[in-house]
Order: structure tokens, then C-alpha cells, then sequence
């Protein structure tokens, strides 16, 4: 997070202190599914490992580590649509796209991830990927900037 901004970079409207940095700090657990998404999105805009790690699954890790997730591909991450969030008893679902930028140019993770509820807290479990189509140069930017995608993230 910059320090121009105190918005939360998961763009709940809310500033970080309020809304997820309680999450990433242990203070206060997520509530739902999307709330644990955008906490997870987030850790990844600051470069939280020890919390993703923390907030998967240990079923469904596969072995992943706070270092692979560090030494992975270096991306800036631009923007988050939450498309729809359930959940049932102790499952839920969240689609969403997380917009970011690498060597290749723009592109999202398109996803729908499935959650569960162990002991009162969420995890992240699985996701079933999608493909992201681009917004058009004349769209609204997917930062939220209020500029257009060509005037802005898709220069």
C-alpha cells in the first residue's frame, strides 16, 4: 500500500486500518468468504505470505510455501471485481477477477474459489480458472481511476 493512499487496496471503499489490516493482523477473522477473498487479495497487493499461507487450506496447499509465493513472478496489482460471493453453512464461493500488470502487459486471475469454514475461520481451498476478456479501450479502467482503460492501466 502507498503512502498516498489509506484506501484498502481489496477496494472496499473502506481504508486499510478498518477493513482488512485487522484480518491480516489476526485481530479480527473474516466473516464470509468475500471477505476473506478480498483479505487474500490484498496480502497479495503488500506482499503478506505468511497470511495466504495461513488462510489456505493445509489440504489443499500442494506444498506451496511463503518463499515460492515470494520468488514468484514480480506483477502490480491493479484492480478487484467481486462478480458474486455464497456461501452455505460452512462452504461458500466467490467469482472474481483480480486485474494486474507483469512483463507480458495486462491480464487478470478470473476465478471462482471455493471456501471452508473449520473451528469458526475461512479458508481458501480451490479456484476453477477462467479466461479474462480485456475492458475496451474506451472502458472504465480497471483500477477504478474513473479514466479510460487507454488513458490509463492499458498505456
Amino acid at each position: 500500500m502507498t503512502a498516498q493512499s489509506k484506501f484498502c487496496p481489496c477496494q472496499s471503499g473502506r481504508e486499510y486500518d478498518a477493513c482488512c489490516q485487522p484480518r491480516h493482523t489476526g485481530k479480527t477473522p473474516a466473516e464470509t468468504p468475500e471477505a476473506l477473498m478480498r483479505s487474500r487479495y490484498c496480502a497479495f497487493t503488500l506482499a503478506l505470505w505468511p497470511y495466504l499461507i495461513a488462510t489456505h487450506h493445509k489440504a489443499h496447499l500442494n506444498g506451496l510455501t511463503e518463499t515460492m509465493l515470494a520468488d514468484g513472478p514480480q506483477t502490480q496489482w491493479l484492480g478487484l471485481d467481486v462478480i458474486a460471493s455464497d456461501s452455505v453453512k460452512d462452504s461458500g464461493s466467490v467469482t472474481f477477477k483480480a486485474w494486474y500488470k507483469d512483463g507480458q502487459g495486462v491480464d487478470a486471475i478470473f476465478e471462482q474459489s471455493q471456501f471452508i469454514r473449520e473451528d469458526g475461520l475461512w479458508f481458501y481451498t480451490t479456484g476453477e480458472q477462467f479466461t479474462a476478456q480485456l475492458p475496451g479501450r474506451n472502458d472504465a479502467c480497471i483500477c477504478k481511476s474513473g479514466k479510460k482503460f487507454k488513458k490509463c492501466c492499458g498505456k
